[in-house]
């Protein structure tokens, strides 16, 4: 593969929004998990799903551990799935998301996939519930259960493109594209480039504050995300 280019995408309010129903199965897998309700749930923006589950614990005065984090993954994972129906009804696909991802799978040297702080198969799930899945390698992608911290996650999935592949990939040739001040941080402290969409609680003023060059309102102008993502809009 020439010219290769490594895309990869943030998922809730970015591509998706879940309009509750992720808070709402978070809460029911904590349960599950600790034995006891969760009554207040940690800040979630720009961080992974062990994260915010340990400053959750942390809400509630519980020692976190390796086995209570598998048990929370393992409900996560179940309760998505078992809700696939009810994401569908509530939630959405965000405008231009498909027609983005449809565009940028038939560009020559694109390789798309997700740089996210959810489970894997979590973001699967979520992803495939609204159609979004096809045009997206999840093997390359990089997960909040790879490592706690986020921008660690850019050199993850770098090196396993790199490698299924066959490519070098660098700083140049990777693109993170995400709807939070913490994405911007994501990918600049990993060496990245970003596209920054104002789809989320951040406008875009707010992102070009935290260092994003180039701020899209959303997706629905394809031909300016493919410009952007590509450099040079084929």
């Amino acid at each position: 593969m020439t010219g290769a280019r490594l895309i990869l995408w943030d998922i809730d309010h970015t591509l998706i929004a879940t309009r509750g129903v992720g808070r709402e199965i978070f809460g029911d897998a904590f349960e599950q998990a600790t034995r006891r309700p969760m009554e207040r749930m940690a800040e979630v923006s720009g961080r992974t799903e062990p994260d915010i589950f340990q400053a959750t614990l942390a809400l509630h005065g519980t020692e976190p551990s390796d086995r209570l984090f598998a048990r929370f993954a393992q409900a996560l994972a179940t309760g998505y799935a078992a809700r696939v129906d009810v994401l569908r009804q509530r939630g959405h696909a965000l405008p231009g998301a498909a027609a983005a991802l449809e565009a940028l799978h038939a560009i020559p040297g694109v390789i798309q996939s997700v740089l996210t702080g959810n489970l894997k198969p979590v973001a699967i799930t979520k992803l495939a519930a609204f159609g979004l899945d096809a045009h997206l390698d999840f093997e390359v992608g990089a997960y909040g259960s790879d490592d706690p911290v986020r921008s660690n996650l850019v050199d993850i999935a770098r090196q396993r493109a790199a490698k299924k592949y066959q490519v070098a990939l660098d700083e140049t040739t990777t693109v993170l594209i995400g709807d939070t001040p913490s994405d911007v941080a994501t990918a600049r402290q990993a060496g990245a480039a970003v596209i920054a969409v104002a789809s989320g609680r951040s406008d875009t003023a707010a992102l070009r504050a935290a260092g994003a060059e180039i701020v899209l309102e959303d997706l629905t102008n394809t031909a300016a995300l493919v410009k952007a993502a590509t450099g040079d809009g084929s």
